[in-house]
C-alpha cells in the first residue's frame, strides 16, 4: 500500500496527501504555491508551505467520502478499516466532488473523456447496477473504478451522452449523479425530482435533474454543476466544496445540534469566500426560505457548497433537496435552527427576524422575501405537479408535498400578518 498520494485539480498537481504518525496530513506543492493560478483547495486549507495535520486537513478530505453504513460497506469491499480515510481515498478517490483527484506518484490524470473510458450500460446492466449499489456503494473494489461522493444515501457518478448511460473508468470525469430509490422512503426519486423542478420554477439556481425509468425501476439523474463541457467537447471538472469542508467541520458533525454549521456561520462563510458576495447572500436567503417551506429538514452543512468557477468563488446551485416533512417517520427537527427554533411549526415572525439579525440581513428584506416566496410557491407547486403528470411521472407523493407546501405557506403568511407573532 502506498503512503503518499498526489492531489490533483484537473491536470494541475497541487499537493500531496500522506500519512504522518498513522494519520493523514496534507501539504501544498511549492510549484503550485508559486504559480499565478494558485488557489486553496479549501477555505479551511489556506495556501501555505507548512504541513496541515490531521485535525486541520481531515474535514476536507474525509468530507469527500461516503458516510455511515455506506462508508462501512466501501471499506469492506476495499478490505480496509472504515476509519482509514487515506486508504479509502486511495481506493475510490479518482472521481470525487469538485476537481480534486488522488493518484499515485507515477500516475497522471486523463487528459479528456474518451469513449474507451466509459463502460456503457444496456437496460439489463442498469438494473444490475441498481441492485448492486446497496450492497457495494460506489461499486467499490471493481477494477478500474475509483468513484466517491459524500453522503449516507446510495448514489453513483455516471456519464450520460446521447441518452446512453455509462460508468466512468480510469478516473474519467462523470456528467451526472445517479440516485436510486431510497429504501423505506416512499417515492423518494419523485420527491427529489419534484422539489428540484419546483426550485427551478421559482427561478432559483438549482442542479438540473431528470427521472428515468428502466424495466419499471425509477431513478434520478442529477446533472453535475461541477462539470463543464468545453467548446472542443472536453469535459472539465470545476472545483467545489461543501460548507462543512469549508468551515473545517468533519462530516460526522454536519448537523447543527452536533456542532455542525449554523445559518449564521453559513452566511458569514459566503461573505468571506465569495466576491461580490451580495448576490450570493441573497441566493442563500432564498435557499433557506425554500427549504423551510417545502419541508426539507435535512438541509445541513454538507448540502450547501461553494463552487470555484473560472471567475471566482460563488454559491453552488441548490442540490439534495427532499421534502422530508411529508414522511411521519422522519424527524420534525430541522438540520439548522431558524431563529431559535429547530421545528418549523414553532417558527413565528419574531424567529424570522432573529434569523435575519444572526445572518446579517435586513429584517424588512427577509420578511418581504418570505412573503414573496410563500405567496408564489403553492401555485407553482400545482403547476409543476401537473407538468410531471403530463410527462407520465405521476406519483402519490407529489399530492402530499403540494398539500404540505400549501399548509406551510399559508401558516407562514398568517403569522407574518399577525400582530401577536
Amino acid at each position: 500500500m502506498t503512503h503518499e498520494l498526489v492531489v490533483w485539480l484537473n491536470a494541475q498537481r497541487v499537493g500531496r496527501l500522506f500519512l504522518q504518525h498513522g494519520r493523514i496530513a496534507f501539504q501544498y506543492d511549492l510549484q503550485w504555491l508559486d504559480s499565478n493560478t494558485a488557489f486553496p483547495i479549501s477555505h479551511s486549507l489556506p495556501l501555505q508551505e507548512a504541513v496541515f495535520d490531521d485535525r486541520v486537513s481531515r474535514p476536507f478530505f474525509s468530507g469527500l467520502l461516503p458516510e455511515g453504513e455506506k462508508r462501512r460497506l466501501v471499506a469492506q469491499a476495499l478490505q480496509v478499516s472504515r476509519q482509514n480515510d487515506f486508504a479509502l481515498l486511495d481506493g475510490i478517490g479518482g472521481e470525487c466532488a469538485g476537481a480534486v483527484m488522488f493518484l499515485e506518484q507515477d500516475q497522471i490524470p486523463p487528459s479528456n473523456m474518451s469513449e474507451q473510458a466509459v463502460r456503457w450500460l444496456d437496460d439489463d446492466a442498469i438494473i444490475s447496477l441498481l441492485n448492486e449499489l446497496p450492497k457495494r456503494p460506489m461499486l467499490a473494489g471493481q477494477d478500474g473504478l475509483r468513484l466517491s461522493l459524500a453522503g449516507a444515501q446510495d448514489k453513483l457518478p455516471v456519464v450520460l451522452s446521447q441518452r446512453r448511460l455509462g460508468v466512468p473508468w480510469h478516473n474519467t470525469p462523470s456528467t451526472h449523479i445517479l440516485k436510486p430509490v431510497i429504501q423505506d422512503i416512499e417515492g423518494s426519486v419523485f420527491n427529489e425530482g419534484f422539489c428540484l423542478a419546483l426550485a427551478q420554477a421559482l427561478k432559483l439556481s438549482v442542479a438540473r435533474s431528470q427521472i428515468m425509468t428502466v424495466q419499471h425501476q425509477s431513478f434520478l439523474l442529477v446533472e453535475r454543476y461541477d462539470r463543464q463541457v468545453m467548446t472542443n467537447g472536453a469535459l472539465v471538472r470545476l472545483h467545489q466544496e461543501d460548507f462543512c469542508q469549508a468551515l473545517g467541520i468533519v462530516p460526522e458533525y454536519k448537523y447543527q445540534n452536533e456542532g455542525g454549521p449554523s445559518l449564521k456561520q453559513c452566511f458569514e462563510l459566503i461573505r468571506q469566500a465569495t466576491r461580490p458576495n451580495a448576490p450570493q447572500v441573497l441566493m442563500m436567503l432564498d435557499y433557506v426560505i425554500f427549504n423551510a417551506l417545502i419541508g426539507n429538514h435535512d438541509a445541513h452543512g454538507k448540502n450547501f457548497s461553494l463552487l470555484y468557477n473560472p471567475n471566482g468563488v460563488i454559491l453552488a446551485p441548490l442540490y439534495d433537496v427532499l421534502s422530508t416533512a411529508v414522511y411521519p417517520n422522519l424527524t420534525v427537527k430541522m438540520a439548522m435552527k431558524l431563529g431559535s427554533k429547530y421545528e418549523f411549526d414553532q417558527v413565528y415572525e419574531r424567529h424570522w427576524l432573529r434569523f435575519a439579525e444572526e445572518a446579517g440581513l435586513s429584517p424588512a428584506l427577509v420578511k418581504k422575501r418570505v412573503r414573496d416566496i410563500a405567496s408564489k410557491l403553492p401555485k407553482l407547486a400545482i403547476q409543476v405537479k401537473s407538468q410531471f403528470e403530463e410527462k407520465g411521472l405521476a406519483n402519490e407523493i407529489l399530492a402530499k408535498i403540494v398539500a404540505l407546501i400549501q399548509v406551510r405557506c399559508q401558516m407562514t403568511l398568517d403569522r407574518l400578518a399577525s400582530l401577536n407573532s
